[in-house]
C-alpha cells in the first residue's frame, strides 16, 4: 500500500490556494491509483514541538557519537518521531505559500525538527553530508499573492522554491514535480488563472 503525506503550510484552511491545489492534484492521484492512503500533516495544528537549547545540545551529542539523556531524550524522542513520520511515506506533497520571499515559519520548524543526523542524513568527515531519504517522489506547490518567475525584484524574490528544492536535495529526494500558481492577487484574470492552475494541479496528479 502506498502512503502519501501531504505537508499543508497554509494556515488559511479551505481559503488556501496553496490547500486547493494540493486538494485538487491527491483527489486526481487517488482517482488514479485508489489504493494509495492519504495522510495529511497540518503545521499549524500546534502540535510541533519546540527544539531549542536542549534540542540542540541533543544533536552535537548525537554528531559527537554519543547518546542523549534526560531532557535531550525526551526532546530527541519527540523529533525522531516526526523524522519517523516523514520517511514511512512513499510520497510527498508540499503545499508552501510564500510569506516574506520565503516559506512560513512553521514550515522551517518542521524542517528544522526533523533534519537530524541519524533520521534524514548523515555525515562522513571525508564525504560530507549524504540524504537518507532513498526512492521517494515528491509534489512541491507553490503560490504567492506577488512574486511570480521573471519579475523585477522589486516585485519580490524566491528563496521559497530553492529552499524547497535544497532542502529536498540534501535529505535524498530528487524526484520532484513542481507546481506553481503565482502570482495570485496581481492578476488581471483571477477566476481564469486560479481554473487554468487547478487543472495543471489535475493533470499533474494523474502522471504523479
Amino acid at each position: 500500500m502506498t502512503t502519501v503525506l501531504h505537508i499543508s503550510a497554509s494556515p488559511r484552511g479551505a481559503a488556501s490556494d496553496s490547500g486547493a491545489l494540493a486538494s485538487a492534484f491527491l483527489e486526481s492521484y487517488q482517482d488514479t491509483n485508489p489504493d494509495v492512503v492519504v495522510k495529511t500533516l497540518d503545521l499549524w495544528d500546534g502540535s510541533l514541538p519546540a527544539f531549542g537549547p536542549t534540542g540542540a545540545s541533543a544533536k552535537l551529542t548525537v554528531f559527537a557519537g554519543g547518546t542523549p539523556e534526560g531532557e535531550q531524550a525526551r526532546v530527541w524522542a519527540q523529533a525522531q518521531a516526526l523524522a519517523d513520520q516523514f520517511t514511512a511515506a512513499d510520497a510527498y506533497v508540499f503545499s508552501i505559500p510564500m510569506w516574506n520571499s520565503g516559506v512560513p515559519y512553521v514550515f522551517k520548524q518542521w524542517v528544522d525538527i526533523i533534519t537530524q543526523p541519524g533520521m534524514v542524513f548523515g555525515f562522513d568527515p571525508a564525504a560530507g553530508y549524504s540524504g537518507l531519504v532513498h526512492g521517494k517522489k515528491a509534489a512541491t506547490i507553490y503560490t504567492s499573492g506577488v512574486y511570480s518567475e521573471g519579475v523585477p525584484i522589486q516585485f519580490g524574490a524566491d528563496f521559497h522554491s530553492t529552499y524547497v528544492k535544497d532542502w529536498l536535495r540534501f535529505v535524498g529526494v530528487t524526484d520532484v514535480t513542481e507546481l506553481r500558481f503565482q502570482p495570485t492577487i496581481l492578476t488581471g484574470t483571477p477566476d481564469q488563472d486560479r481554473d487554468a492552475a487547478l487543472v495543471a494541479a489535475r493533470d499533474a496528479g494523474k502522471a504523479f
